[in-house]
Formats: C-alpha cells, sequence, structure tokens
C-alpha cells in the first residue's frame, strides 16, 4: 500500500507530517508497556502540595512513641553488628571530624540545612527545566518518604551521639551550633529517636540520581555523585546516624523507585522532558480534512 494521503482546504492532496517526539532522540526506544502520561504540574498546586506533605510528614513522625528504652537497645544491637562486620567506624570519624572546629560546625550547618535547601532546589529545576519527569520524580521522593514512616513507627532507633556507655561527641552541643532539630534548644520539637531510616540519605540520594540523570553538563553530573557521599560522611561524623541507617535510607529510596515505576511504567529519566498542555497541541496539530 502506498502513503496515506488527504485533502487540504484548498483542496489539493497532501501526505501528513510525521509525528516526531523531539524530547526522545530517534535511537532511544520508548518506555515498555502502557506508560502513563504526565500532566504539566501547577505551580500553586505543588507547592501546596509539598507544604502540606511536609507538615503531614512532620506530624506523623513526631507523633511517633519515642519508646526510648526500645531504641537504646536497637541502637546497641546495631553498633554490635557493625563490630561483628568490622565495620564499626562512626565512633572514629565522629572523633577525627570534631578536632578540626571549623569543618565539624561547617557539618553541623549542613546537616541542619542543606537537607531541606537542596532538595527543594532539585524540585524547583525540575519544575522549571523538565516538566514532563516532574511528577514521576516528585512521586518518587513522597513513596520514600511515606514509607520511612513506617521504618520510624516499627524500628525506634537512638543514634549514636544518645548512645549509654559509649563515648560518642554530640558536636551541636559541644560546638554550641544552630539549627539542628535532634540536639540543644530544638530537640523537644522532634523524635530523638527517629534515625532508621536516614532521610537525609534518601533524600540526597534521590537528588544526586536525578541529577546525574537529568543534567547536561559534567561538572553538575559530579556534584549530583558527590552530593549524598558528602552527606554520609556528615551524618556519621555528627554522630546522628549509623552507616546502616544510611542503608535503611537507600532501601526506602529504591521502594520509591519502584512505586513511580509501577504507577508511569518508565523511570523519570525516560519520560520526554517536556509536557504541552492541550491548547497548545491543538494549535499546533495540521490542519487536513478527509479525502474522498
Amino acid at each position: 500500500m502506498g502513503e496515506a494521503t488527504v485533502k487540504t482546504l484548498e483542496g489539493r492532496t497532501a501526505t501528513p507530517p510525521p509525528i516526531v517526539d523531539e524530547e526522545r532522540p530517534a535511537s532511544t526506544p520508548a518506555p515498555s508497556g502502557r506508560a502513563r502520561s504526565p500532566r504539566r504540574p501547577r505551580l500553586w498546586f505543588e507547592i501546596l502540595l509539598i507544604a502540606v506533605s511536609y507538615w503531614t510528614y512532620s506530624l506523623v513522625r513526631n507523633a511517633v512513641p519515642e519508646q526510648k528504652s526500645a531504641a537504646l537497645s536497637n541502637a546497641d544491637w546495631i553498633w554490635d553488628v557493625e563490630r561483628s562486620l568490622g565495620l564499626a567506624f562512626e565512633q572514629s570519624v565522629n572523633h577525627t571530624m570534631n578536632s578540626v572546629s571549623w569543618l565539624i560546625v561547617s557539618m553541623n550547618y549542613y546537616y541542619a540545612t542543606l537537607h531541606f535547601i537542596v532538595t527543594i532546589g532539585v524540585l524547583v529545576w525540575l519544575y522549571r527545566g523538565h516538566p514532563g519527569r516532574y511528577a514521576a520524580a516528585r512521586l518518587v521522593l513522597f513513596a520514600t518518604t511515606a514509607v520511612a514512616l513506617v521504618g520510624y513507627y516499627l524500628y525506634p532507633l537512638a543514634p549514636p551521639r544518645l548512645m549509654n556507655g559509649h563515648d560518642f561527641i554530640d558536636t551541636v552541643l559541644v560546638h554550641h551550633t544552630w539549627g539542628s532539630m535532634a540536639s540543644g534548644n530544638l530537640k523537644n520539637m522532634s523524635n530523638q529517636y527517629a534515625a532508621m531510616p536516614s532521610m537525609h540519605i534518601g533524600w540526597s540520594l534521590w537528588c544526586g540520581l536525578i541529577i546525574f540523570a537529568l543534567a547536561s553538563t559534567p561538572w553538575a553530573k559530579i556534584l549530583g555523585v558527590l552530593y549524598p557521599v558528602a552527606t554520609l560522611v556528615v551524618i556519621v561524623a555528627t554522630a546522628n546516624h549509623f552507616w546502616l541507617d544510611a542503608v535503611g535510607g537507600m532501601m526506602c529510596l529504591a521502594f520509591g523507585f519502584a512505586v513511580s515505576y509501577a504507577w508511569y511504567r518508565a523511570l523519570p529519566h525516560q519520560l520526554p522532558r517536556q509536557v504541552d498542555r492541550p491548547d497548545r497541541q491543538a494549535r499546533l496539530r495540521p490542519r487536513f480534512t478527509a479525502g474522498r
């Protein structure tokens, strides 16, 4: 059969132009299965959703019973497991970093602020530059955080700095650093025994993977790789987490990606970068009439 032709409004015959996805290279196959088409995010809705979601997360996390005795017992068990593996290095890192005042103070501020600043920054970058991938990436983050709440409830865990009989240094208290919700004057506003899983790792690894997959410049990709690595050093150096808490955060992130993939049938970076508005699609559609 030859190419299908249609008759234009002027009476001439023409062949409709092929439909091309400008955002996906010709060599890249479309996601397998029935991919759910992402919608263009709305700014007011996203701001409201993120605000309500974080408020709910904080409310639920802090409403989880602290269970101090169980949390301390679990911390002793985690420490024993790490020692049996020969990987109980948290105390050495904690003492080494604490001996360099400017470095540990910087890490305290890093722990208290970048967790939120970088995550929000990546969300804004996705919203502006990758609207077609924004919803899928946001779903990863939300599902990761939601399953972490289950971990806080089922497995209360004291951070190393609160363990009894161990020489960990609470670097925020020692250096009088502002900002940590886990120490000092703000400690009563946060559940002290919700160290497993580490959302500092879950969120920073989400940021790193998204930046690495979608950034166009090599230096940005390098920063994407370094950010979760630096975060791991910080959470250990400040005695806020065991390294096994980081493993828990990674597992939560894997769950988040699985949820997003199940919904969209594609990973965020496999979706088209842009999503046209319906009115723009109508304007761009060629006007053909059926031939006789």
